[in-house]
């Protein structure tokens, strides 16, 4: 699986909380990116083999218009809790870890 490069709208606490799953995972703030644009942390992951992780739909609209790499995970929940993402990127580790090998496929929307 590659690895996650969790964006400024999900906590830091992520990377930690994960690292069983996803290790060698980071948050933009980590790489200084938190306050980069999007397509600065869109060419970030490209060259380093990220998939984003967000809740922003910037992203899925970037990958229509620049195709992978990198890919995409939406996270499509409304106000929720850092352990409510951590227990969705959880439960959905297998299609996530399928999502990361399918050259077809450029996001995964997760509600």
């Amino acid at each position: 699986m590659k690895l996650l490069l969790f964006d400024q709208n999900l906590s830091p606490r992520l990377v930690t909380r994960l690292t069983d799953l996803y290790p060698n995972s980071v948050h933009v703030d980590t790489l200084g990116l938190g306050t980069s644009s999007d397509r600065d942390v869109w060419e970030y992951a490209r060259l380093n083999a990220f998939i984003i992780v967000t809740k922003d739909a910037d992203f899925s609209e970037l990958s229509v218009l620049l195709g992978t790499p990198p890919k995409v995970i939406w996270i499509r929940r409304g106000n929720c809790s850092t352990k409510e993402i951590e227990k969705l990127l959880r439960d959905n580790y297998s299609d996530i870890n399928a999502f990361s090998n399918e050259i077809n496929l450029s996001v995964l929307t997760l509600f």
